[in-house]
């Protein structure tokens, strides 16, 4: 007895988790407009700000906007493209923003903030390729999933180098010295 209620259990779950999952064409259609609302929404809102800050509020705006389409598109027609292609939008508009946020910045400042939002980036786009191979159905899975994460872990650790330089920058004779050489011990260059 306690078997066929859990059975059941289980059933009725899938069943429901299915459903909560898949959109129907209207759905899909109306969720398309809301999302599409919540942007002017969101950008009306900016209007009142000005100069960087209001750039900043635009870039999140329209950020927004393009995770909710594509975790739309995910859902609607659910598939390792689409959930890599949410991954990618997320961490594109992640990217945009921040590199907007830089430009409160200047001189060696908003370099820095622009190398370490390259560096956030990467590993997002990277660790996105890892997911992707890891959910793909492939005789290589296990070779495939490494090789992703061996280059994930070598484009990371560039771009990461790269923001450590650049805080180097700043630095001026044998303490600059000192810190590219740590930057290069550290990230292995």
């Amino acid at each position: 007895m306690k078997t066929r209620l859990l059975m059941l259990s289980v059933a009725m779950s899938c069943i429901f988790a299915g459903n909560a999952i898949a959109l129907t064409k209207a759905e899909y259609d109306t969720q398309k407009k809301q999302i599409s609302a919540d942007y002017k929404v969101n950008r009306d809102k900016c209007g009142s700000l000005k100069a960087n800050a209001k750039d900043v509020c635009v870039s999140e705006a329209k950020g927004a906007e393009k995770v909710a389409k594509a975790e739309l598109e995910s859902q609607y027609k659910p598939s390792v493209k689409h959930t890599r292609d949410v991954a990618m939008t997320k961490a594109d508009t992640a990217y945009d923003t921040a590199k907007e946020k830089c430009d409160d910045l200047a001189g060696n400042a908003k370099d820095v903030c622009v190398k370490d939002a390259k560096a956030a980036h990467v590993k997002a786009k990277e660790d996105a390729k890892v997911v992707q191979a890891a959910t793909e159905g492939s005789a290589n899975k296990a070779a495939n999933v490494n090789e992703a994460k061996k280059e994930a872990s070598a484009e990371t650790r560039e771009a990461q180098y790269k923001a450590a330089r650049e805080r180097c920058d700043s630095l001026a004779g044998n303490a600059k010295d000192t810190c590219q050489a740590d930057a290069k011990a550290k990230f292995g260059m």
